[in-house]
């Protein structure tokens, strides 16, 4: 998956690798994450495979940089990935397998746990709050600006998913206090 999500970026335009890890840190980490090493691993598969060219730039009282722009080979590859029939949604959760054991531990910590969801996903929110300025950003290196609406749309799901998981959580929290206040006034 990591190495689609470069060949789209440097469908969009060349790119080092630094600067692919720079546009991950900026929009792409809010649903898809990678480390420097991997893309850089990423980046020498792609090299093999002939779906990226590198251009080595040299400079002046700094080390040579390498620019990667994408080949024919590699935008068939992406439209091919693009246009598959896997939609991409996948029933694994780590999440709700835990969740699914959480009678094991006492109310409490099950309580925390929904509460630390909710701070987790709040912070995520919040952290969302830059992106438009990334997008306006990043769209200007574009040929065609209304491909930032994808963009917009991820930052969208991201937004509604983050809420539904605070929502989710808080009644969570209300369906243990309910359950347990009630087994006490029985007992």
């Amino acid at each position: 998956m990591l190495k689609h999500g470069i060949l789209g970026l440097l469908n969009y335009h060349p790119f080092t690798g630094y600067e692919i890890m720079e546009v991950f840190r900026d929009s792409l980490r809010f649903f898809w994450s990678a480390q420097t090493s991997q893309i850089y691993r990423e980046l020498q598969g792609l090299e093999r495979r002939a779906w990226v060219s590198k251009t080595t730039v040299h400079q002046k009282g700094k080390p040579d940089k390498n620019v990667y722009s994408i080949t024919p080979e590699g935008r068939d590859e992406l439209l091919r990935w693009l246009g598959n029939d896997d939609l991409g949604l996948t029933p694994n959760e780590p999440l709700l397998m835990k969740v699914f054991f959480l009678g094991e531990q006492s109310p409490e910590e099950n309580i925390l746990y929904f509460q630390q969801i909710k701070e987790a996903c709040q912070m995520f929110l919040k952290s969302l709050d830059p992106i438009p300025q990334y997008i306006e950003a990043y769209s200007n290196l574009i040929d065609r600006k209304e491909k930032s609406l994808y963009w917009q749309m991820t930052v969208d799901y991201g937004r509604r998913n983050m809420k539904m998981l605070i929502d989710w959580a808080e009644d969570c929290i209300q369906k243990i206090k309910k359950t347990y206040e009630t087994n006490e006034q029985t007992n």
